[in-house]
């Protein structure tokens, strides 16, 4: 039944589905106490689905997906039980999901990972600070690598369907459209909250971290922006060029460049990709349509140039709000990654151990800051180890696409993980789930009906 729903999904009830998160994200803000109950209810019938339908077309997979685009969203209104429960969630339906359709036995190297991550712990529990709550430690530090671990280990040759895949990317999309319109509404003028000059924007971002809704506004962009290309609806397209603009909209005004960067290079890589194996007729409307998309982008970009009195320009041009240039491009994530490259040398073959990192920065400079890179953060905590951790996870799913080059979003979603850890570590439960997604063997049906 489940399988007729998703083949016979009409434009009509995706507009529905549109109009619900629309008016989800509008209850909340005027209610910010209804976010927790419909969190909660959200959870549950997804969990519900998971059971009932015995997984049987990857309901777990869909279910990841809506709490991986709604964490932030959800975390930002106070609706999460725990600040991890986001990546919790994913973990425990994608463990549901196994539970009923197993994983491939080729997810050998995807375990290896995981029990890389084991030695770092117990040396925390010998190093660790009194001062320090050693399960906060583990849980924030660690949550994320298990969750791309579970991901990958889901998701690792396992043959979907592209009408079935495309679902998917639309409920991680469905929430981040709520999100988009609660940002609205609680900052409709964003030149009110423009006191920060070309730092990052907390009033433009709804009161949270920029750094996370950018990252979150970006993939949505990112979602959108394959759709175009994807979906063969223009009435559909319209619709999603306008929620494009408005997306990346509100990810620019955050002035948080990671995000938007990323979300750059992800439909880059996206459009080279479905570009060079299209025939030449297809290709003629791919490039069509990127005329379409560009000048609308371009348009964002001038509106909100505008909107910010040129500060953004500034801000991605590394100006403070006098237009004088910046030392430091990276806003002090060099200096991070220096002392965990000084952890790792200090310690290279078992690490300094899960959490420390924070505790040595506490004590060279007096202020405890979190890692924002998870390549350096893997070499410091975890030392010869995180190097083979690091090597699992970028030449496993490099040679799985080299062997079928079957998943047009490959390269954009590889692309999205790395960027991101690289940035914004992994705070949220969105790199780990999308670097699970890039591991899918996608089927391409000869007939997709989606949307037509």
């Amino acid at each position: 039944m489940m399988r007729k729903v998703l083949k016979n999904l009409t434009q009509y009830q995706y507009f529905r589905l549109l109009l619900i998160h629309l008016a989800m994200g509008m209850f909340i803000y005027v209610i910010p106490g209804s976010s927790k109950l419909i969190l909660h209810g959200i959870w549950l019938y997804l969990l519900f689905l998971i059971i009932i339908r015995r997984n049987r077309n990857n309901e777990a997979l869909m279910a990841a997906a809506y709490i991986s685009g709604g964490e932030v969203f959800f975390r930002m209104t106070d609706s999460l039980i725990f600040y991890e429960t986001g990546k919790y969630s994913v973990i425990l339906f994608l463990l549901i999901g196994m539970f009923y359709k197993g994983s491939s036995s080729k997810t050998t190297p995807f375990w290896v990972y995981l029990l890389i991550l084991v030695p770092g712990i117990v040396i925390a529990s010998q190093t660790l600070s009194y001062g320090m709550d050693f399960r906060d430690a583990i849980a924030f530090n660690l949550s994320g690598p298990v969750c791309l671990g579970i991901s990958a280990i889901y998701c690792y040759y396992k043959k979907i369907s592209a009408v079935q895949f495309n679902y998917i990317l639309m409920f991680m999309l469905l929430p981040l459209v709520s999100h988009m319109i609660y940002l609205f509404l609680y900052t409709p003028s964003i030149g009110e909250a423009l006191s920060s000059g070309t730092n990052s924007n907390f009033a433009a971002s709804g009161g949270f971290g920029p750094n996370q809704i950018a990252t979150v506004m970006g993939m949505g962009a990112f979602l959108l922006a394959a759709r175009l290309f994807i979906i063969k609806n223009r009435i559909i397209n319209i619709i999603d060029l306008i929620l494009f603009g408005f997306m990346s909209y509100r990810a620019v005004v955050t002035f948080s460049r990671g995000g938007v960067l990323t979300a750059l290079v992800c439909i880059i890589a996206f459009l080279i990709f479905l570009y060079y194996t299209k025939p030449p007729k297809e290709k003629r409307n791919i490039i069509k349509k990127i005329v379409v998309f560009v000048t609308v982008s371009l348009t964002m970009w001038f509106f909100t140039t505008v909107l910010t009195r040129g500060l953004i320009v500034y801000r991605y041009t590394n100006r403070d709000a006098a237009g004088k240039l910046e030392d430091d491009i990276t806003t002090g994530r060099a200096d991070l990654i220096v002392t965990e490259l000084q952890g790792f040398y200090h310690n290279p073959v078992i690490g300094i151990g899960v959490g420390k990192g924070k505790e040595m920065r506490s004590e060279l400079f007096g202020f405890a800051t979190a890692s924002h890179n998870e390549i350096s953060r893997l070499l410091s905590e975890h030392g010869l180890l995180g190097i083979l951790a690091i090597l699992i996870l970028i030449f496993v799913p490099i040679l799985f696409w080299l062997k079928f080059k079957n998943n047009y979003y490959f390269l954009a979603f590889l692309a999205f993980w790395f960027l991101t850890i690289n940035h914004s570590a992994m705070r949220i439960a969105l790199p780990a789930f999308v670097y699970g997604l890039a591991l899918l063997y996608i089927v391409d049906e000869k007939k997709n009906t989606l949307y037509r």
